[in-house]
């Protein structure tokens, strides 16, 4: 090689280092183990949702959190361009998060977003977590209109027209509190007739509060409910050289 292209060489693995260094303090750069309220450390780790760049070093990516709008952390769906959940608060001790599952937000009315398909949301959670038992299941039900004639005929005070739903004909949709936990996810019990259902976890009151009215399902939503999360699996040992 000549005596320039040993020059240009040297000076590239000199050079690359330092770029390396640079691009790790520009990801740094004014960046916060802060997202709104909410403090943010190991295992979590944050990505800026507008640069797309991290926080410090990236961690196992489950338990990546994308920061929207310096406001809130957002979880992400393990099923893919489905909206994940928006995080409020998290306790290390335990190892819980409490979390609303966006994609259920967006079937309010008021919503802008185009309708998408509705998963339940034990569905959308990647494997370190787990909706905790101590919450309670909502249940939705988009049916027929012979099953929702039926259902409206058998007077079941559970039941409560869902009229402000979107994405389905609220007047055949209908939504079902309280229902216990089931670590199985078995809730045939509540199957009806000619309705496909999705079961949304909400937190358990601790005051006794009822579900009597439409209005009451939109908040239960917004007021989310329990997550916790194994922590996750060291790396491997390096091989030897």
């Amino acid at each position: 090689m000549v005596p320039g292209c040993w020059f240009l060489a040297f000076a590239w693995v000199w050079w690359l280092p330092l770029v390396l260094v640079a691009t790790q303090e520009q990801q740094s750069l004014g960046c916060s183990a802060m997202c709104g309220d909410v403090p943010v450390s190991d295992p979590f780790w944050l990505t800026d949702w507008e640069t797309g760049r991290s926080c410090g070093s990236p961690g196992a990516p489950d338990f990546e959190l994308t920061c929207v709008n310096s406001s809130y952390p957002v979880l992400r769906s393990f099923v893919p361009f489905i909206p994940g959940f928006s995080i409020s608060n998290i306790s290390y001790k335990e190892r819980s998060l409490h979390a609303v599952d966006l994609g259920k937000l967006e079937l309010l009315r008021g919503a802008r977003t185009p309708c998408l398909p509705i998963w339940n949301t034990s569905v959308k959670l990647g494997h370190p977590f787990r909706i905790d038992s101590i919450n309670l299941n909502l249940i939705f039900y988009n049916c027929t209109e012979e099953a929702a004639a039926a259902a409206a005929a058998r007077r079941d005070r559970g039941l409560v027209h869902a009229t402000t739903m979107r994405c389905v004909n609220a007047s055949n949709a209908f939504v079902r509190a309280g229902v216990r936990y089931d670590a199985t996810g078995n809730y045939s019990g509540y199957a009806l007739e000619g309705c496909n259902a999705i079961v949304l976890p909400m937190r358990r009151s601790s005051s006794g509060e009822t579900f009597t009215n439409t209005t009451d399902y939109e908040q239960l939503i917004k007021d989310g409910f329990l997550l916790t999360w194994d922590p996750p699996q060291p790396l491997p040992t390096p091989l030897p050289a």
